[in-house]
């Protein structure tokens, strides 16, 4: 490359979400004389505060937004560079960014995340939820909203159609029953409920730092781009911004312009057919819609189920694609199937000296039976943390094992004011016919289903205070068989704890 490298460091990262901070904090403190860079593209990073390790595997956290220069002051060897990157060479070990510098490495370690998938591009009655932006820029439209349409049933969308008040929710999920990536369907009847209650008071205002982009000046540009950000890492060439925290809602009031408190209804089994304005409406002279409606809102959404609803927007919460395009140009990974970077048990990729984490990769080393990759926090965190000792390990020449967390599939979090807890196969993902499970369900109260195969624990889901998660987890890691213990094992009035001691 005849163009000027400005300086090589021993290690760069490239992304500044949960896992790129996460490597970044790692390979500073094991190898505090090496000089790192973190190029990323917005102002702030995502720092993990209130870090808790509730159990052996079970961890909670809380994600906050922070301006990159807390991070240089805690690393004195750390630089970070504000800019996109526009091509990678991985044969000279150099990175192109947006502004046209070029940086060399030793190590690269590309933590780009997700980019949404969303369900039309360039529309402006289409809001993908990923970052702080969008997120605000939602709030300020559904202050003016009477109805919305969200479309998605993953976590974003199951924490937005709760947190919405003052407007109707119409939510279309593609399956049988909401928040399929999660839970069952019988999880998913103990959540409805408390779609239709009163909820319950709010706890005091979140007390955390919170930092805002300033608004542009009139007439300058704004680069915000609501509907290709990513969820929570850095990202590609046009799109600063970094991806939301689990408790994004927290401290944003997302109300709506009617009296309502509360409606949501829910279309099931149904993807969008198409979308359109109401001049489109009217040209096209729908059939399936009463000439009344026509007109009266923006826009309309046809699901494939034959139903046709106008809303004020529409929301599109349906997951996130790796966002591994801005390097591929000229190199030679290997990508999985799902598009993501092919990693292998060091978290290395198909190019040398190449590393990734968090939700770009895909983890291709045989999975341990009990341990699945989903596009998640906990996850972004994990794999930063590990892919920083791995290149530490290797510049050190010493050896490292698959760390422990990739044992057990493990997440705790929050739906509808209740916590969740998923511990290993929690779906039965993968187990054929032969497992079965058991259920134990209190009303408003708690949700607890075990799966087991072979008659040992596989995989469970929590909802609620039900203080059950360390046994289980013991459960499932000792693989001790169950069956003697049948269906007391699920016995309210048997305290399995006692048991398992």
């Amino acid at each position: 490359m005849a163009d000027k490298v400005e300086k090589t460091f021993k290690f760069v990262i490239v992304g500044g979400g949960i896992a790129g901070v996460t490597c970044v904090e790692q390979l500073s403190s094991q190898i505090p004389s090496a000089e790192v860079a973190l190029i990323t593209a917005g102002p702030h990073i995502k720092a993990v505060t209130n870090y808790k390790q509730v159990s052996k595997m079970l961890e909670e956290f809380d994600v906050e937004e922070r301006p990159a220069s807390v991070l240089e002051e805690k690393f004195p060897n750390l630089t970070v560079i504000h800019s996109a990157v526009k091509s990678l060479h991985t044969q000279s070990h150099s990175v192109e960014t947006a502004d046209g510098q070029i940086f060399g490495y030793e190590k690269l370690c590309i933590c780009s995340g997700g980019r949404p998938k969303l369900l039309t591009q360039e529309n402006p009655y289409v809001l993908g939820i990923r970052d702080t932006d969008s997120a605000q820029e939602f709030q300020k439209r559904l202050s003016k909203a009477k109805r919305i349409v969200v479309v998605g049933n993953g976590g974003i969308a199951l924490e937005l159609v709760y947190e919405v008040e003052g407007c109707e929710v119409i939510w279309a999920v593609k399956d049988k029953a909401i928040g399929n990536t999660f839970f069952d369907a019988g999880a998913a009847q103990f959540l409805i409920p408390s779609l239709e209650a009163e909820k319950p008071e709010r706890a005091a205002p979140c007390k955390r730092p919170r930092y805002t982009t300033e608004e542009p000046a009139a007439g300058a540009s704004h680069t915000f781009t609501a509907d290709r950000n990513t969820r929570g890492r850095s990202s590609g060439p046009t799109e600063p911004g970094s991806a939301l925290g689990p408790d994004w809602h927290e401290g944003i009031a997302l109300h709506g312009a009617e009296q309502v408190s509360h409606r949501v209804s829910v279309e099931y089994q149904c993807e969008v057919e198409k979308i359109f304005t109401s001049e489109e409406l009217l040209n096209s002279q729908q059939q399936t819609l009463r000439p009344e409606n026509v007109g009266s809102w923006p826009v309309y959404i046809q699901l494939t189920n034959g139903k046709t609803f106008g809303c004020d927007f529409i929301v599109s919460a349906t997951g996130v694609v790796p966002n591994a395009e801005p390097f591929l140009h000229g190199n030679n990974f290997a990508l999985a199937d799902d598009g993501g970077l092919q990693v292998d048990d060091h978290m290395m990729t198909s190019e040398p000296d190449v590393y990734a984490a968090g939700d770009v990769c895909t983890a291709c080393w045989e999975h341990s039976p009990l341990w699945q990759q989903m596009r998640l926090w906990t996850q972004a965190r994990q794999m930063g943390w590990y892919a920083g000792r791995c290149m530490a390990a290797d510049v050190l020449s010493e050896p490292i094992e698959l760390d422990f967390c990739f044992e057990l599939f493990s997440h705790i979090t929050k739906f509808f004011n209740y916590k969740v807890v998923l511990l290993g196969k929690f779906n039965g993902q993968g187990l054929g016919p032969d497992h079965e499970l058991l259920v134990r369900c209190t009303k408003g109260q708690e949700y607890v289903k075990v799966v087991l195969s072979g008659g040992r624990m596989v995989g469970a889901v929590l909802i609620g205070e039900t203080d059950l998660e360390e046994t289980f987890e013991n459960l499932i890691l000792n693989q001790m068989d169950l069956t003697p213990y049948g269906e007391e094992l699920l016995n309210p009035n048997v305290d399995i704890e006692d048991y398992f001691d």
